[in-house]
């Protein structure tokens, strides 16, 4: 699903577009796990048909590449979108989920605000971290560093970045120049596809 829904941040359509895609269901995201940097999981089945759903929703655009975060459940969905738009493929290490140390592979229920920073659906703490993991300050400056590398030296054109729910939501905040505390920590569901504009 194409999710537009930024309200600060309106695309033109003669400029380049930056499509964020979330990676497809994994067997960890089925059972309720937090992930992490953790890369034992693999995509499920309906993963890898979201995989393929967003792969014809992106087909119709003038996409020059696809980057990926080079965690395996990431890169598995980019590679069926690279594969159907005829792209290049991307690894990049800043585009990983936030790691969660110690509390990776824990029931993501039992996660409280003093590990992951977020209460009520907002950032109420951005140096918050589990023992061993990065604060969401951390995700945003890796972020931000990879979208200035893009926009000084990327391709030109519409470009296509899989990444995860965490960092995707940090890209936005940079994009959209929205500091991290009282950021928004809106729903990023499987293989939902963002389109933003970006210099």
């Amino acid at each position: 699903m194409i999710v537009q829904d930024d309200r600060t941040n309106r695309p033109d359509e003669g400029g380049p577009v930056l499509w964020l895609v979330r990676h497809g269901e994994t067997t960890w995201n089925s059972r309720g796990w937090v992930q992490g940097q953790v890369d034992g999981a693999r995509l499920t089945r309906r993963g890898r048909r979201q995989a393929r759903e967003a792969a014809e929703q992106l087909a119709g655009h003038p996409v020059a590449t696809v980057y990926s975060s080079d965690l395996y459940r990431a890169r598995r969905t980019a590679a069926v979108i690279a594969a159907r738009l005829g792209c290049d493929l991307r690894t990049d290490p800043r585009l990983r989920e936030r790691c969660f140390g110690i509390a990776e592979g824990v029931a993501a229920a039992g996660m409280t605000p003093v590990v992951t920073g977020v209460r009520d659906g907002y950032v109420v703490d951005g140096d918050a971290r589990a023992p061993g993991g990065e604060s969401l300050h951390d995700v945003h400056r890796r972020c931000a560093a990879f979208l200035r590398d893009l926009s000084v030296r990327g391709p030109r054109g519409h470009v296509v970045v899989v990444a995860h729910g965490g960092s995707i939501r940090m890209m936005r905040a940079v994009i959209d120049g929205v500091d991290v505390h009282g950021l928004a920590w809106g729903t990023v569901p499987n293989a939902s596809i963002h389109r933003v504009a970006y210099p």
